[in-house]
Parts: C-alpha cells; structure tokens; sequence
C-alpha cells in the first residue's frame, strides 16, 4: 500500500487507486463536494490532504499539526540567518 502524503499532487486515476474507488464514485464525491479538488485544463489534481481527509479525519489532524510545528520550529532557526 502506497502512502499519502499531504503535500503531494496527485491526479484522477491515483486518487482513484489510494481510496480505492470507481470512476464513478470519484465523480460522485467531487460532484457532492465530498472531496475538493483543482481542475486544470480538463484534468482533475487532488492535495494529499484532501485524501487523508477522506479516509481518516484523525490523520489529517495530525499531519497538518505536525506540519505546523516543523513550520513554526524553521521559522524560529532562520529568523537569525
């Protein structure tokens, strides 16, 4: 099993392999606003984010407050350089 990361980019068909879902129902959540997604051109890219969102709320917690700790600890170490 692959892992999702939340700063990653993936599109239509990879979305479809990590949740493990139709076509069909991947239409069915963008169409519902289920599962936000950018379009570009005729093609559909989805954040990370929004896939852990889908499968795990709980981990999309913790990836998003760890991700605001490294980003708060970089602040802090460069504000000296």
């Amino acid at each position: 099993m692959s892992e999702i990361k939340p700063n990653e980019v993936y599109t239509t068909v990879e979305a479809q392999d990590l949740l493990k879902v139709s076509a069909s129902t991947m239409k069915r959540l963008l169409k519902k606003g289920l599962i936000r997604a950018n379009k570009i051109g005729k093609q559909y890219r989805f954040l990370g984010h929004e896939l852990l969102k889908m499968l795990s709320p709980e981990i999309d917690v913790k990836a998003t407050d760890l991700y605001q700790k490294v980003k708060i600890e970089t602040i802090k170490k460069t504000k000296s350089w």
